[in-house]
């Protein structure tokens, strides 16, 4: 499993424009945008992405090492994959001015939600019944009638943010799919593509949601932070989850730990160093000091995996 960012560094910013949904590309607030080189930007965005899909990752990769009972190693993704979202993400999303005012988050979230509902995974669930890929294309719609759901929740938080009557909907339920170790349960390449960019753009929402969900707490509307709290929950634990399982992206332990290292060794070695490089070259010198900090966080990850991986039998 090669990491997104290291994806979007081979096939350059136009391909990341291409490849990901409009939906969930960061929303960007004005004055981040203007603070911030274009370069710096692309950077930040690039790599908020490879930090959602390794905390969703490393979350499957923590069950499937319980389901082993390797407790330490459980731990050990845990542990990380709340490092990068609770803080690479974090801090990335902040000095990109991810989330802004209430209304503006259910804005870019409804924008994100309709273009995988109307467009993307329907498209997706086509191409997939063409290739003979009928569980895929089953799951595809499954999932565009859920986003279309919580476009619809998150217009009626709108409406009751900007007029200030009626209440903001109550969170989906969620229902978990637990992800086994398997190879991938789909044979077109097309399909394989589809699933990876869903994969992607769903870790991306989740962590988007926990930003905005904490925004919203910040600004004393509890009911809007479950609202997206609940919603980030059901991207991640029902949606990534069961194009996870298709995908077969979660293997046996010992081989989650080799992705895991190739993942944060890159990272820590090419990925955060180059664009630490570009933004102090561009002025950017918070961003310079926090894609270095990550880097080094990066490095450790991967030496902790490593030393995981050495005390398997």
């Amino acid at each position: 499993m090669i990491p997104f960012s290291m994806r979007v560094r081979s096939m350059g910013i136009l391909a990341l424009m291409v490849c990901v949904p409009a939906g969930a590309t960061a929303a960007v607030a004005p004055e981040a945008a203007s603070a911030l080189h274009a370069q710096t930007r692309a950077d930040l965005d690039a790599a908020m992405h490879g930090e959602a899909y390794a905390y969703a990752t490393y979350s499957l990769f923590a069950d499937q090492a319980g389901a082993q009972d390797l407790p330490s190693v459980r731990q050990l993704f845990q542990r990380t994959a709340k490092v990068e979202l609770g803080e690479h993400f974090a801090e990335e999303a902040k000095l990109d001015g991810l989330a802004g005012s209430d209304a503006a988050n259910l804005q870019a979230a409804m924008t994100g939600e309709e273009y995988e509902s109307h467009t993307m995974y329907p498209t997706f669930a086509k191409q997939a019944r063409q290739d003979g890929d009928t569980a895929a294309a089953g799951l595809f719609e499954e999932i565009a009638k859920d986003e279309s759901a919580h476009h619809t929740a998150f217009a009626k938080a709108l409406e009751v943010v900007r007029t200030g009557k009626g209440t903001v909907p109550a969170p989906p339920g969620v229902t978990p799919v637990t992800v086994q170790a398997g190879v991938p349960r789909v044979r077109a390449a097309r399909t394989k593509q589809n699933l990876d960019t869903a994969l992607h753009g769903e870790a991306l929402a989740s962590a988007k949601y926990t930003q905005f969900a904490q925004a919203a707490t910040a600004h004393g509307n509890q009911a809007l932070a479950r609202l997206f709290t609940g919603t980030a929950d059901v991207e991640r634990r029902e949606h990534f989850a069961g194009e996870a399982q298709l995908a077969g992206i979660v293997a046996p332990t010992r081989q989650n730990l080799t992705t895991a290292i190739n993942g944060e060794q890159y990272e820590s070695r090419i990925m955060y160093p180059t664009y630490a490089r570009q933004a102090k070259t561009a002025g950017d010198a918070k961003a310079a000091k926090l894609f270095a900090d990550n880097a080094n966080d990066e490095a450790g990850h991967a030496r902790a995996f490593e030393n995981a991986r050495n005390q398997l039998h």
